[in-house]
């Protein structure tokens, strides 16, 4: 759930000078388009920016990677700092292009939020992959998760690649730099025949060079979720997106400037644009920016499949100011309000509604109106919790761990009668291993003396990991899974995990396309009701004196709040790509046989 932002200036700087009276226009609107979309990485970031037409012997690219929750700001700062040390002439464009670094036409930004144990800034994008031909030099980010890393490692060493390691992201970045070497050479043969000089070939390969062609040859061996922005050395840039449209990316363009990025709300707000205005990069497509600013489409890979969006994007991920997206966390929460009525028995005039974490506010404001319109009564609205501290790891080991968690929120005292008079229904945008509400939550509240608790999740029962982007990999992680197998033994059906398990067993050497998620059968012989009232039977602590309730949202209820992104593998199982069904069943053999790491 990364985020990229790539900046493509259509005109001289000085274009820019004149109109907006700084030639950092560009630079700014990566700023902002970066802090708009902070929401997608916290853990660092990183910015590349490459100058057009610079003469040899004069460095034409620059990179900034920090780790760490301000690293924009850190980043920014640097640059500013390289700027302001060549002194006096920051608003000259012309010396601007020839002298000063990240003077450039075309920027290229990355937020990161890891999914792996890799970690330090050789893991933040922007990557680079040089070269002494301009052609050949290849600069990548992206938002992006394979699911099949040992074949396209293994696809490199058998073309006699040697690999430094098995991160997807290296493995991307060689796997299109060696389609990019040989696209090049390809061109060079075909020119040569026509013109004996060398500057003149190479200014022939750079108008020529056929940058879907050599994507293609890469892409069609990737199974996951991507979005990829990148930019060749001489000046040609582009952006695609994965033939399943897991990930998602929208741009703009017009005779100044293309942008691309993660989030339609960023876009729209930095370029001060209307919804229509900005289109989104469909499944399979990408954008071209040619060095000469010719703007261009084409399709990397046809779609076979219908197309899955990720419906977390719709959530929780994603800016909540975008117009879709707010109305579609509007309509989660307002389609429970039957569900909720239900769990209170009708009993509105003694109930308080509420939210955690800030996340679900969009949601509350639904679930709330919903309420209104089907009791007519305006419901008893307050802000119950409130987020107090944040845990440190370096003084939260073990025991201590357990009793600080307790108190990273806090109450606001006498929100609700005391005695026990007044239901209590707090919603979440998802509850996925359940540990804040066990360690904190469910206690903290309980100390207002509900009648009742009801926790409200505004999306489906997690299930099964992610592998596109969430950083969810594990089946025991999931209170879903937990509740399930505790089914399964306290009925005596104990046998159906050890069926799944030889099941998941007998096909790891098949062919990823033959796969089947098996853990499904986990499942199969409980309703989500049941699951949900084991799920509250785990989570609530004994401390806890009242009735706690969970209420999930429904399958349809999810697709009914977000027809267009139909990715619901998390809740279903039914993964978009043949990649995640293999990957599902190996986690499930690696809980089966106590091979999980925590």
């Amino acid at each position: 759930m990364c985020g990229i932002a790539m900046v493509r200036l259509l005109k001289p700087l000085d274009y820019y000078q004149k109109k907006y009276d700084t030639w950092q226009y560009g630079l700014h609107k990566m700023y902002l388009l970066m802090e708009k979309q902070h929401n997608r990485g916290q853990e660092g970031a990183g910015i590349a920016a490459l100058k057009l037409d610079v003469p040899a012997g004069d460095e034409y690219i620059w990179r900034e990677r920090i780790e760490g929750k301000n690293a924009i700001q850190q980043i920014f700062s640097t640059i500013s700092e390289k700027i302001e040390a060549y002194g006096g002439r920051e608003d000259d464009p012309v010396y601007a292009k020839e002298n000063l670094p990240f003077a450039s036409e075309l920027y290229l930004a990355h937020l990161r939020y890891s999914t792996t144990n890799w970690n330090g800034v050789s893991y933040i994008h922007p990557f680079l992959r040089r070269h002494n031909w301009k052609a050949r030099t290849l600069l990548l980010a992206g938002n992006f998760n394979l699911t099949n890393v040992d074949e396209v490692f293994q696809r490199l060493v058998d073309q006699g690649q040697h690999p430094r390691e098995k991160a997807d992201t290296f493995l991307m970045l060689e796997s299109l730099g060696n389609r990019l070497d040989n696209e090049v050479q390809a061109e060079y043969n075909q020119i040569k025949q026509r013109y004996s000089n060398d500057i003149m070939i190479t200014q022939k390969i750079e108008e020529q060079i056929d940058i879907p062609s050599f994507i293609r040859k890469s892409e069609k061996h990737w199974d996951g979720g991507y979005v990829i922005c990148g930019a060749l050395g001489h000046g040609d840039a582009f952006a695609f997106r994965d033939p399943d449209g897991i990930r998602t990316a929208f741009y703009y363009y017009d005779e100044e400037i293309v942008v691309v990025t993660s989030e339609r709300a960023a876009l729209q707000t930095v370029m001060g644009v209307d919804k229509e205005q900005i289109q989104e990069l469909q499944p399979g497509q990408i954008i071209i920016i040619r060095k000469n600013g010719e703007v261009y489409f084409d399709t990397i890979r046809i779609p076979t499949r219908e197309p899955k969006p990720c419906s977390f994007e719709r959530i929780y991920f994603s800016r909540g100011n975008d117009v879709d997206i707010y109305n579609e966390r509007k309509k989660l929460g307002s389609s429970l309000s039957k569900q909720i009525l239900k769990s209170v028995n009708g009993e509105i005039n003694n109930s308080v509604f509420s939210f955690i974490p800030n996340t679900a506010e969009v949601a509350f404001y639904g679930m709330t109106q919903g309420i209104k319109e089907l009791t007519g009564i305006d419901p008893h609205i307050e802000k119950v919790l409130i987020k107090d501290i944040k845990l440190r790891t370096f003084i939260s080991q073990n025991k201590e761990r357990n009793d600080l968690a307790k108190h990273v929120y806090d109450v606001t005292w006498h929100s609700i009668r005391r005695g026990k008079q007044d239901n209590l229904i707090v919603i979440d945008d998802s509850i996925v291993r359940g540990t804040t509400l066990k360690q904190s939550i469910l206690a903290i509240i309980n100390r207002l003396e509900p009648k009742k608790i009801v926790i409200v999740s505004s999306s489906p029962q997690v299930r099964y990991p992610d592998y596109y982007g969430i950083d969810m990999s594990m089946m025991s992680e999931f209170c879903a899974f937990r509740a399930a197998i505790a089914l399964l033994k306290e009925t005596g059906r104990e046998k159906i995990i050890e069926d799944v398990y030889n099941k998941c067993k007998a096909q790891e050497k098949d062919k990823m396309d033959d796969v089947k998620n098996y853990v499904k059968e986990i499942y199969k012989p409980f309703t989500p009701e049941e699951i949900s009232r084991q799920i509250a039977k785990m989570l609530t602590p004994v401390e806890v004196d009242c009735p706690v309730e969970i209420v999930f949202q429904t399958i349809e209820g999810l697709h009914e709040a977000c027809p267009n992104h139909k990715g619901d593998w998390y809740f279903t199982g039914d993964y978009p790509t043949p990649g995640g069904k293999r990957l599902v069943n190996k986690a499930f053999i690696n809980f089966y046989e106590g091979k999980e790491k925590m």
